[in-house]
Parts: C-alpha cells; structure tokens; sequence
C-alpha cells in the first residue's frame, strides 16, 4: 500500500516535477543514513556518532514533511544540501576511515544531490562548499592523521563494499526516475504543445470564418450606402450616409485587428508588398477618421510635405491599418483640441525612404510608468479614467507587430493630462519619381458633403457574369456598375455557372468562392476544361470575404487573373473590370482623361504574360537584363557565424570574401525553402499564364533542382527546367528563354529550342588555387596545399550538368591564364554575339588585361563582366574568373 502510495506519488503529471525529485532524493537520502547508522551500531562504533546520525535523519524527515506541505521545496533543498555538505561528509570522512574509507563516495554522493535539487547561484555556491570542505578534509587528515578513525581488516572491506553498493544503488535508482519522469514529462509538454496547436488552428479557423460572414453582409451595406450616396439626396441623408460608410470601414478595421492578432499568434502573418497610390491611402484614412473626430467637435489636422513620393511600395492594407489605430486611440481619448497626422519622408539611397508619420494629441495623455504597456494586448493603461471608453484592446499590439514585421519602429512622447504624440517610422521603396505636392485634405473634406461619383468607362459591347450564392452580393455588384452600361448576368452556383459558359462567351467572370455543391475554384478548373465551353479564356477574377495574404496566394496558385476582396467599393470593381476586359470592349470617359486608371489601363505590362522566366539569384544575370526581359530571381542564402544573409540583397561576393579571410567559420550556401519556392511561384503566376523556373544543374552540389520541382508539384503552370549549367551558363539561358517569351512563343515550344540550345553553351572556370574547394571540404586541404607548392592551377569545367577538372596549368598567374584563354578561343566555333566572363576578387587591371587578351584572339560583339555570386565566390575563392560562351550551330 505505502509503495503503490509512493509510486502514485512519484508519478503524478499535477505536482510540480522538483517536488517529486525532491522526494525520491529525500528518500534515498535517508535510506543510505539509515543503513549506514545500523552498520554503524553493529561494527561498534561509538553511540554519539550512532546518536548524531538517528538525530540527522529525525531533522531530514521533518525538512521534507515541512517542505512538502508549505510548499517550500527550495528552502528544504538548500536546509539538506547543508546537512549532507557540513554535517553528514565530514562525519563520514573523519569516522569511516578517510580517504580510504567511505568519505570519498558520500563526496560524489553530495554533489549529485545539490546538481540535481539546487539550481542558479546556490547551486554553484553548494558545489564550491563541497569542494571547499573535501579539500579541507583530505588536509586535515594530511596534517593530522589522529583525527581519522581507522578501520582495519575485514571491517574496512565491508563498509567500503557496503557504502559503494548503497550509493551506486542510490545514484542509480535516482537517474534512473529523474530520466523516467523527465520523458514523461517530455511527453506531457509534447501532449500539450499539440493540444496548443489543434486550439490555435480551431482559433485561426473561427476567426477567419467570423471575418468571411462579417464581411458579406458589410459588402451590401457599404455598397448600397455607396448608391444613395450617389443619387440626388438631401444634406441630412448625405451625411448620414458618409457616417455609415465610416462606421462599416471601422468596423472593417476592427475585423482586421482580430484576423492579424491570431495570424501573429501562429506565425502566419506575411507582407504584401505592392505598389499603391499615396494620396489615394490618405485620402481613404482621412474619410474613415473624419467624421468620428468630427462627432467629438475635435479639430482634425493632416499635413503631408511636398516631397513625399506619389507612389510607395509597401503593404497598403497595414499601414493603414496602423495609422488608423493610432489615430483612432488618439480622438478616442481627447476630449478637446484637436488632432493632427503630419507625413515626412527621410531620404535613403536606393530610392528607398524613411516614412514618418507624427500623430499628436491634445488629449489625456499617458502616464510614465503606463507606456510600457501600451503595445500589450488586451492591455488598457489607467483603466480607473478609462472605463468608459469602448476598445478591443488589440490595437497598439497590432501596431508595434507589424512595425516589427516592417522594419520600422514607434515612438511615444507624452505628458499626463497634456497630451501625447506617436511617432511612427516605417521604411518603404519610392515606386515613382513623382512627388505628392501640396494637397488639402482638410479643405476637401470640409467642403465635399459627399463624394462626387464619376464613371471611368463605359463598355455596352462587354459581357460579365458574376457568380455568388447570396443575393445581396449579386445586387451590389450590379448596382454599382449599372452606369458603366456593361452587360452583366448573375447565377448562384458554380453549376449554373457552367451552363451559362457553355450557352454564352462573356469577356470577364467574377467568381466568389466559398459556395455549396461546387466552390469557386472548382468551378474555375471546370470552366478552364469545359469541353464545348465558350470562356476556357475568359479571365476570371475572384471576388470573395476570404482576405489573408494565405488565401491570396491559394487563388494566384489557382490560376485566377485578379483579386478583390469585400467589400468590394464602385472605385475598385470598375478599376478591375477597366483592367481585366480587352482594351477595344471600353471606352474611357472624359472623366479620367488624367486619372492613374487611365495610365494603368494603358500600360501593357499589367496585363497578364502568356510566359515568364524566372530564375535563381547564383546564376549571376546582370541586373540591366532583369530588369529588360523582366526575369524575377529568388535568392539563395549565405550562412555564417554571423547570421543568414539574402544573395545579393543582404550581402555580395565582395562582402563574402572579405568575411572568409578574417574568419576562420565555415560558410555555407543554403537553397530556398519549398514554402519560399511556392510563395516566389504563386507571386509570379499574378504576372504570367505559365512560369518556366531555370535552375542550375540538378548534379551540382547543394543543387536547389529537386526542391524547386517539389513546390513546383502545388501548380498546374509552373516548370521546372534543369540547365544542366551553373552561375552564368544557367543565366544565359534564362536570357534566352525570356526573349523566345518576349517573341510570343509558348511554353512547349520554349522548352524544346532550350532542349538544343542548352548543349551548345560551354562553361570552364580558371582556379587561382584549392583553398577554398578544400575549406568547402570537396577537396582535402593536403591536395590544396601540394597543387599551390608546386604552382599548379586547375581548370574547372562544367560538361553534361557535371562540374569536372580539366587540363592543370602550370606556372605564373599571367602565363595560366593566357594558357587558359588561348584553349578555349582557339577553335573559332563560338557565336559572336557575346562573351560572359564571371570573376571573383578581381580588379580593374587585371579585367583590363583579360579583355585585352580576349579581343587579341577572338571578335565578339560585347564582352560582358559579371561579379559571381557569394555562392561560387565562398567555394572557387578570389583570383578566379570563368568563360561561358555559345558553340556555333553545327560545330
């Protein structure tokens, strides 16, 4: 009964783990003095030792009784550790024999005891006294021999024996529970941390659920407000219709904050990086904030310098989304005054600004030991002066969040009773040289009582069908485009949907997504595969409640040709339809002669690419041909001691070596992950129909081929194409691939031509020496130093996707390389078109010199230098520089 007691005891989940560890050692503990107290009293000790001993064990037993139950575990731990440190060892020592007695274990004994139940500074404290003390014991009886009682003949042998099977016992029973309990334990938090995960999945399904059925009925309320507000009303209506457009964009916000805070909770937030219209943002955030300011009689202020850009590249939606929460916070707790946003923006190279946006106040202002909590969730600072004022709590969590996620930063000034002012810096790109200049948002949205609508285009020829389950989202829809005169049907299912393709060719498709019987991307794959279906090219745009970064790159993975979210605004559906319809279908009306749409819907680039090609940041395309045949790169990684930087975004090859000769640490080259793969892949398919992805040789080492055709297994459109090349080789033909796109080609068709071209494209490498192969462990660093005694400098070759040792030259560097140039060149058999030459850690002399050399043997038309990537450049080292040329055909 008592053990099965102990063992419920010991391996209860509900008591804290260093109590049960606490007991087991208590245990142990006062088995062995027991033990050692009766052989203690058999062999004929003295009875005040025997006494001292009974008495250590009544005071060890009442410790524990006293711990357990006041709950003082660590005080009865420290009370014992001082007992066996000062009391029980030196006992020991002095009466079992010294060192060639028992003493010496009872010491190891000690010090498991205090490393297992002590811990911080009282445990290193406990460890130095033992230390301390079994110096000091072995000393005195160096110096004093009389003092140690000795025990002879088989007495001796017995209590040797006897103390090493008790405390070997002992120490073993004690590993042995603590390894059990902790694997329980393990397994316990293993339990939990899944339980965690299912409940923030559950979480993260309720709040997206919550946002998707909140947002379709706030669709038809924003969208018909949007129509009385564009019929010929009273003032009093008007503005009764702006206030219910504010409220449903707050409310929106609101949703928003609930959405983010569970996607940071699970670490599933992302950026949406996109170019926007400056003016445009503001003027939104002014017409959500305006009027609740207003209701307050508080004077709101916008100041926005002169020079900041017309066009940032940032995430719209959250910067918004802090700026409204600042703002919000502020006229919520300022009683009178006014409020004022001000927008700077701080120069930086690379058209890369530092946006600062001031918000003040005159309001109640914040406490100084208050300011610390204001970025915590649920958090509301001075609740005795706040009680009533209404909030989630969520806001400035947010806020501080994604400035993190930005790059950027806030910081608070205030003084309690007087006011506070936030100062908010996010780092952004400028996407245009064009400036802002000076505009009165104020004056506009005190002398406007309501917006004036403006059609952009009409389009009677055109053909949309919108496909939704609710009605009130088919009305809104139709309502707002009534005047552009386009012809528009609407159905509520996805089998509807399909019989309308098949009797009907429309020019443009709306589609909502969560629908019963069939959803909207099962409905989009059927009508891209109808047999006999008339819109197997219409572009289809999704137009749904389901916002989310995630849910954007499902429909760009799908396929869909545009994005728009409810609720959906009149300004949005028709920059959409103005964007998504063949160009001779609309007509544009004088009203926006001047207008961005116009300019957008112009530009052919924003129409979707049959084909694009993208590539990989290693296979070194010079930045001028990206940027031409718009071919996008994903960055390979470079890991140090230091951290983990992009390929040429956080670090270069200069920046690699120069890291390499001070550091003696391994650098290593790390491929993109299969979910940065999928997310590069999904951006990609919002510009292009297909995407063929070139990667270097699948047979090179640390090759990212096999990872890529894994995320390219989530898309339909997306091909992976192995150039059985590397650095410059694998470019080249990424150039031209993107020029048979450029001339109209298909997909099939471009991987055929590569298919031929790719054999004709020669690679080779001139090595300075083996250093760096053999600090990449490819070769061992004897052969590296034997080839660089005896001034031999292989060449490198990269034939049928393998990387090969060719011929070894030997002797000077300038007489190598001339070797070197003059075996490739000599043949005559290459395109004269153009000559890559990739170097590393080389400077303008010694490029002059190769170029030279170059022109003296062989007429190209240009001769293109490229820096290699961190990647080559960690394993081929400086002094190298590589040949990528294009045989002849027939050669």
């Amino acid at each position: 009964m008592i053990f099965k007691k102990l063992n419920d005891y010991i391996y209860n989940d509900e008591l804290d783990i260093r109590q049960r560890m606490f007991v087991i050692n208590i245990i142990n503990f006062t088995g062995v003095l027991a033990i050692t107290t009766l052989e203690m009293l058999i062999s004929g000790a003295y009875w005040l030792q025997c006494l001292v001993m009974f008495i250590l064990i009544i005071i060890v037993d009442i410790v524990t009784y006293t711990s357990i139950t006041k709950n003082h575990v660590n005080r009865g731990s420290v009370i014992i550790s001082a007992i066996m440190c000062f009391c029980v060892f030196p006992l020991e020592f002095f009466n079992g024999g010294g060192i060639s007695g028992t003493g010496p274990m009872w010491f190891v004994f000690n010090i498991l005891f205090v490393s297992i139940m002590l811990k911080g500074k009282t445990r290193k404290i406990f460890a130095a006294a033992e230390e301390i003390i079994g110096l000091g014991c072995y000393l005195v009886s160096f110096y004093n021999p009389g003092l140690v009682t000795e025990i002879k003949g088989i007495k001796q042998y017995i209590y040797s024996f006897t103390a090493l099977l008790l405390i070997s016992i002992s120490i073993s029973v004690l590993v042995s529970i603590e390894n059990i309990l902790y694997i329980k334990q393990t397994e316990r938090m293993n339990r939990q941390s899944k339980e965690i995960e299912s409940l923030v999945a559950s979480q993260n399904r309720f709040f997206s659920s919550m946002s998707h059925e909140i947002r379709t009925p706030i669709n038809t309320i924003i969208g018909l407000n949007e129509m009385i507000l564009r019929e010929d009303i009273s003032d009093e209506i008007a503005e009764d219709a702006a206030n219910i457009r504010s409220a449903g964009k707050m409310l929106l916000n609101t949703i928003n904050d609930i959405l983010d805070m569970s996607k940071f909770q699970s670490g599933d937030m992302h950026l949406l990086l996109e170019n926007y219209n400056t003016g445009d943002m503001l003027s939104d955030l002014v017409g959500m904030l305006w009027i609740k300011a207003k209701d307050k009689n508080l004077d709101f202020r916008i100041k926005v310098a002169p020079d900041v850009p017309a066009t940032l590249n940032g995430d719209e939606v959250r910067i918004k989304q802090i700026l409204v929460n600042i703002l919000n916070n502020a006229i919520k707790y300022t009683k009178e005054g006014s409020v004022s946003l001000s927008i700077e923006c701080e120069k930086k190279e690379d058209n890369l600004c530092n946006m600062i946006y001031t918000v003040e106040d005159t309001g109640m202002g914040i406490k100084k030991e208050d300011i610390p909590y204001l970025f915590t969730a649920f958090k509301r600072v001075d609740e005795s002066s706040n009680k009533h004022i209404e909030g989630t709590g969520l806001g400035l969590s947010i806020v501080k969040q994604f400035l993190d996620l930005m790059g950027g930063k806030v910081t608070v000034n205030s003084v309690y009773t007087k006011g506070s002012t936030f100062i908010i810096e996010i780092p952004q790109k400028a996407a245009s040289e064009q400036k802002i200049g000076n505009y009165d948002y104020e004056k506009r949205h005190k002398l406007e009582k309501r917006p004036v609508y403006k059609k952009k285009f009409e389009a009677p020829e055109a053909k949309l069908l919108v496909v939704d389950d609710n009605d009130s989202n088919l009305m809104v829809v139709t309502k707002l485009l009534r005047e552009t005169k386009i012809q528009i049907d609407t159905v509520k299912s996805g089998r509807e949907a399909l019989k309308k393709t098949l009797e009907k060719e429309y020019n443009l498709i709306f589609m909502d997504h969560l629908m019963p019987e069939m959803d909207g991307i099962e409905c989009f794959n059927a009508i891209r595969k109808q047999v006999g279906g008339k819109c197997k090219e219409t572009n289809i745009v999704i137009l749904t409640a389901n916002a989310g970064e995630e849910n954007r790159a499902l429909y760009a993975r799908t396929g869909f040709n545009g994005y728009l979210i409810k609720p959906v605004s009149g300004a949005d559906l028709e920059s959409e339809v103005i964007r998504q319809l063949p160009r001779e279908l609309v007509v544009l009306t004088e009203t926006i002669d001047d207008s961005e749409d116009a300019v957008t819907w112009t530009d052919d680039n924003i129409r979707k690419r049959k084909v694009a090609i993208t590539s990989e940041s290693i296979n070194d395309i010079p930045q001028a041909l990206l940027n031409k045949y718009e071919i996008a790169t994903i960055p390979h990684k470079i890991e140090t001691a230091e951290g983990i930087f992009k390929e040429g975004i956080e670090i270069d090859s200069p920046g690699i070596l120069k890291y390499m000769s001070t550091n003696d640490g391994m650098v290593t080259s790390k491929i993109p992950t299969i979910e940065e793969y999928e997310d590069f892949f999904a951006k990609q398919l919002t510009k292009a129909n297909y995407i063929i992805h070139i990667t270097p040789s699948s047979l090179a080492e640390n090759s990212s081929y096999e990872v890529a055709v894994k995320a390219a297994n989530s898309f339909d459109n997306v091909i992976i194409y192995d150039s059985q090349n590397i650095s410059s080789g694998s470019g080249m033909i990424a150039i031209v691939a993107s020029r048979m796109a450029e001339a109209g080609m298909d997909y099939n068709e471009i991987i055929a031509r590569l298919e031929k071209y790719k054999l004709r494209v020669r690679t080779s490498f001139m090595i300075d020496n083996m250093d760096y192969f053999a600090r990449a462990k490819y070769i061992s660093q004897t052969y590296a130093n034997l080839t660089k005694a005896l001034l031999l400098r292989p060449v490198m070759l990269v034939k049928n996707g393998k990387i090969s040792t060719g011929r070894t030259k030997l002797g000077s560097t300038r007489r190598v390389w001339t070797q070197y140039i003059n075996s490739n060149l000599s043949s005559g058999k290459y395109e004269t078109a153009a000559l890559f030459i990739v170097y590393i850690g080389l400077g303008k002399k010694e490029l002059a010199w190769i170029k030279a050399q170059v022109e003296s043997r062989y007429s190209f038309d240009q001769i293109i230098f490229l820096q290699a990537s961190p990647s080559l450049a960690s394993v081929m080292g400086p002094g190298t520089f590589g040949m990528m040329m294009v045989e002849k055909i027939g050669q």
